[in-house]
């Protein structure tokens, strides 16, 4: 396939672009249809890459921009996930252990106590209880040594090439560590929950809470009860290096309770202080203080856990978009391919994977798993190169299944396109991986049209001051959609200048879909 055939216009967004040559007949209804969407003011000076192809033989239907390198956000994800499933399998497990030194007389462990992780993205507080109790129940009521963290699964490097130090609170950036804890069943390594409630008359403190509770997190309580109606301007930060976080504004009277999904400083002893915990309630006690270190050889296994399949853990990943797993797994394919837990190892397994597949990895950048990086550049043409190449896979269905699916409103289902194109014939139709960060939107995947044709697609906007993401959808339901369909072509608001609502992060970053 030679990229740029008849068809691609590389020039202004309004330009026209002829069918190409040897299309079905449909294909120039399309085109116009497409050249229409792309010609809405709100892409005024944006930057927009389209291609759609046909599943039966990889033909270009359209193409505009196709081979221009462009930030492409959450799309990263698609590179990540083909590469992880290829380099590690659908089976692919993660495994913690907690390992004993010295020897056990009676309820006595004459020696230290092992928390050895193994990236396991998956792990909660409930877990680690487990662990705990597994220790309790081999008798085991005194450890007279310490408790030591061991986090060197994975390289000592915590956060992502570029990543954006404003981001560096959030759950969405947070540390990557090979010994984690997350919150509840989304997922999140590395965070946690602080959660506000109103006070029963104005004027009072907010009430602060944290999930999982755990000694290892200050609340620093700033926020006040307003009065019922009014506004509500709780916000949440931590504070730099610390565990510390702040909690500042109001909320009114009766409202319900406010969450923010927030990373810890330190992963590691994060995981730790819980397990620490969860020992002391199951009635063991460590005498030391808790370290960090490597795992000698000839500890003696204690307790062990093992995470879900790969297979399985692609369902919160890509519905979710969830940086984190991007990362844990980048770092996976490391240690895996060259026995190293690292971003450099991890790519470069990912590449030879992806490479094998025909993606040229030449022509564009990968720095990291999730796409956080604003130093990703991908393009439209080797995006669309992966997904037909996956089709092939033995993995195919349970990665095509995980991507979100538009217009179902089912969260493990509909994901990130949950609340997007409902109604319309790409509802329960596309499947498809979104892309968001400030000034780029994406949406890259399958869908069938009208005609019962396979299509792949993929749409990334550099540059947009906002408000574009219905463009995307417009795209996806007019390929959908008998050709020239009115709807296809009048996207909600066409015709309005830019706008800054939403198009800033995925909406699952910040618990909104």
């Amino acid at each position: 396939m030679i990229l740029g055939l008849a068809l691609a216009t590389v020039g202004a967004i309004g330009a026209a672009a002829p069918p190409p040559a040897g299309a079905l007949p449909s294909a120039a209804g399309i085109v116009d249809t497409l050249d229409r969407i792309l010609a809405d003011p709100r892409l005024a000076g944006v930057t927009v890459g389209l291609e759609v192809r046909d599943t039966a033989d990889g033909s270009v239907i359209y193409s505009r921009n196709a081979g221009q390198r462009l930030v492409p956000a959450s799309n990263n994800k698609l590179l990540t996930s083909v590469a992880a499933l290829e380099v590690l399998g659908t089976d692919h497990r993660f495994h913690t252990r907690v390992l004993g030194t010295g020897r056990q007389r009676g309820p006595v462990l004459a020696g230290d106590l092992y928390l050895k992780g193994g990236g396991d993205p998956t792990l909660l507080a409930g877990d680690y209880d487990a662990l705990a109790k597994t220790v309790a129940d081999s008798g085991i009521r005194l450890v007279t040594g310490r408790l030591i963290a061991d986090d060197t699964w994975f390289d000592a490097n915590r956060l992502g090439h570029d990543w954006a130090t404003d981001d560096e609170p959030q759950s969405y950036a947070a540390s990557i560590s090979g010994l984690t804890v997350a919150p509840d069943t989304d997922y999140d390594p590395g965070a946690v929950i602080i959660e506000a409630r109103p006070g029963a008359v104005a004027g009072q403190p907010a009430a602060l809470s944290v999930v999982p509770a755990v000694g290892d997190v200050t609340l620093v309580n700033r926020a006040t009860t307003g009065p019922a109606g009014s506004a509500n301007t709780l916000s949440f930060n931590r504070e730099h290096g610390t565990n510390t976080f702040v909690v500042s504004g109001s909320t009114p009277v009766g409202a319900a309770v406010s969450r923010d999904y927030m990373a810890v400083w330190n992963p590691t002893s994060y995981a730790a202080t819980i397990f620490r915990e969860a020992l002391k309630r199951h009635g063991v006690r460590v005498q030391g203080s808790t370290g960090y270190g490597a795992t000698p050889a000839g500890a003696t296994e204690r307790a062990a856990h093992e995470s879900m399949t790969l297979g399985e853990l692609l369902v919160p990943f890509l519905k979710l978009s969830n940086n984190m797993h991007a990362e844990v797994l980048l770092k996976e394919m490391g240690r895996a391919a060259a026995g190293q837990g690292s971003w450099a190892a991890g790519l470069a397994a990912a590449s030879g994977a992806l490479t094998a597949l025909g993606v040229d990895m030449t022509v564009q950048r990968q720095v990291d798993g999730s796409g956080l990086s604003r130093q990703d550049l991908l393009t439209n043409h080797q995006i669309t190169t992966l997904l037909l190449a996956a089709r092939a896979e033995p993995w195919y269905q349970t990665w095509y299944d995980a991507l979100p699916i538009a217009g179902v409103s089912e969260r493990m289902v509909g994901g990130t396109l949950r609340s997007r194109m409902v109604g319309t014939p790409a509802a329960g139709n596309v499947h498809a991986k979104t892309g968001t960060l400030t000034g780029v939107s994406a949406l890259s995947g399958y869908v069938t049209d009208a005609n019962g044709r396979k299509l792949v697609f993929s749409m990334i906007n550099n540059n947009s001051l906002g408000g574009v993401s219905a463009l995307l959808d417009a795209v996806a339901v007019a390929l959908a959609s008998p050709q020239n369909a009115a709807a296809s072509a009048n996207p909600p608001g066409a015709g309005g200048g830019p706008s800054s609502t939403g198009d800033e992060v995925e909406c699952s970053w910040v618990k909104t879909c």
